[in-house]
């Protein structure tokens, strides 16, 4: 984390939340962290599992479909990017444990056909068990972080499916705390509200983008969703070299400015998602509704208006651009343009002005546009996509 930038503190009715320790600028980078656990976001067996499942790195998740070399676990066929990569792993995140885990849950799912959900649940409780064998510093870590109890954990079907499951077919070797569906109960529910999903590379010929792979990150964790962010992650899991060394690391920036005090927030999905999308969405995966200014604003809306918000959002802005153009000498107009910016409070952000200025417009993308970090002595001129990688300069935008 950089030094006097953000903090967590305990914020009335949203618990643990991010904020700003100092005012901070757009474009400025506030967090880089790296992956307490990582797990692959591909189920054993689906209708195309044989398409997706050997074109990434089992341990860093790099593409690797397009590589010539064909690096693979002589046991379980996983594959991986380099020789170095599956060393790494097979002391760390491809134990012998979790190979004979994978090749016993691929046949059981290949026989079964289970939900593909259930089928990601399993993968991530062998990478968590495996994890509390190699590195119980980092396990006791994931266990610290947000995620209920279920009061009666026999109540949850999926606990006690999976753990029976994995009793039976893996069970993983002696652990410090233990193998039980208690433990396997609140493992699921830190994964429920933790995890973020680190996409497969972007197209514009295909719609929507699927996860490649899941990541818990401890620090990351503690930001709250807002359907408006003032900031948003950052991933460069495909780009060779990276600042950090790790390429599962996860970069969190500013979007604009804000003052000290104030709560960083991201979205937890794409801003463009209409408002009951965003509140199922919120309500199934991290069982709580949202009450931001812009759901508050939009609760009132009706379907049709919902449709056409950002069609809304253009128009308006096109006709700012045209009217009084006659009627006004241009520099008034733009003198009274920045005094009606200067009036627009962060509080009451406009939708309209979000979704111009911060949402990338690239085609099937909807990603969200941050200024790149700037330097000591310039102020940041470019903005970044975070999802296509897109760049354009701000008078672009």
């Amino acid at each position: 984390m950089e030094t006097a930038a953000i903090g967590v503190t305990e914020i009335e009715g949203r618990g643990r939340a991010m904020v700003a320790l100092r005012p901070l600028k757009g474009g400025e980078i506030v967090l880089r962290d790296s992956p307490i656990v990582l797990y692959s976001a591909l189920p054993f067996h689906s209708a195309d599992h044989q398409k997706n499942n050997n074109c990434y790195c089992s341990h860093c998740f790099t593409s690797i479909s397009q590589q010539p070399q064909k690096v693979s676990c002589s046991t379980c066929g996983s594959r991986f990017c380099t020789f170095e990569c599956q060393s790494v792993a097979s002391t760390t995140s491809h134990t012998p444990w979790v190979c004979q885990a994978l090749i016993r849950l691929r046949q059981y799912f290949s026989d079964q056909h289970q939900p593909v959900d259930l089928q990601l649940q399993a993968r991530f409780l062998v990478s968590a068990y495996n994890l509390a064998r190699v590195s119980p510093d980092r396990f006791r870590m994931l266990s610290s972080l947000q995620g209920s109890v279920p009061s009666q954990p026999d109540a949850d079907s999926s606990a006690t499916f999976l753990h029976s499951l994995i009793s039976s077919i893996c069970p993983p070797p002696p652990l410090e705390l233990g193998f039980s569906l208690e433990l396997t109960s609140v493992l699921l529910a830190k994964d429920k509200l933790n995890a973020f999903g680190l996409m497969e590379p972007f197209s514009e010929e295909r719609e929507g983008r699927s996860v490649r792979a899941y990541g818990i990150y401890p620090m990351a964790s503690f930001f709250n969703h807002d359907c408006l962010p003032n900031a948003c992650r950052f991933d460069y899991i495909d780009v060779p070299g990276s600042a950090s060394g790790n390429n599962t690391d996860i970069t969190i920036r500013m979007i604009h400015d804000v003052p000290q005090e104030r709560e960083i927030c991201l979205s937890y999905f794409p801003v463009n998602l209409k408002y009951a999308e965003r509140q199922k969405s919120l309500k199934d995966d991290y069982g709580f509704l949202c009450d931001c200014d812009r759901c508050k604003v939009e609760a009132n809306w009706s379907e049709s208006d919902d449709d056409g918000l950002e069609v809304d959002a253009i128009d308006e802005e096109e006709d700012e651009d045209t009217s009084g153009v006659m009627d006004e000498d241009p520099d008034e107009q733009m003198q009274d343009e920045e005094e009606t910016d200067a009036m627009k409070g962060e509080d009451d952000f406009p939708h309209a002005y979000f979704f111009l200025t911060y949402m990338c417009d690239r085609k099937n993308c909807w990603g969200t546009l941050a200024p790149l970090p700037p330097s000591v002595t310039t102020t940041p001129s470019v903005m970044e996509c975070n999802l296509c990688g897109t760049c354009k300069n701000l008078d672009q935008v």
